[in-house]
């Protein structure tokens, strides 16, 4: 039984050994394009931790509110 190989994770082209698991220096130049542009993001979602600590470093003012 042959092992699978997954496609290029960009394209879908199959993969080079010299630049897996990308098929060409194309798709990983590109790849690493996105990383250094911050193209790839986690999503996050806010939290009362968060909050607080923002509120903490902005002197525990709301945004909306003002000093006197």
């Amino acid at each position: 039984m042959m092992a699978r190989t997954k496609p290029c994770p960009l394209c879908g082209n199959a993969p080079s050994p010299e630049y897996k698991p990308f098929c060409s220096r194309g798709c990983r130049d590109r790849d690493m394009l996105k990383w250094l542009g911050e193209g790839y993001t986690i999503p996050v979602e806010a939290n009362e931790d968060t909050d607080n600590r923002d509120a903490a470093y902005n002197g525990g003012l709301d945004s909306a509110e003002k000093p006197d």
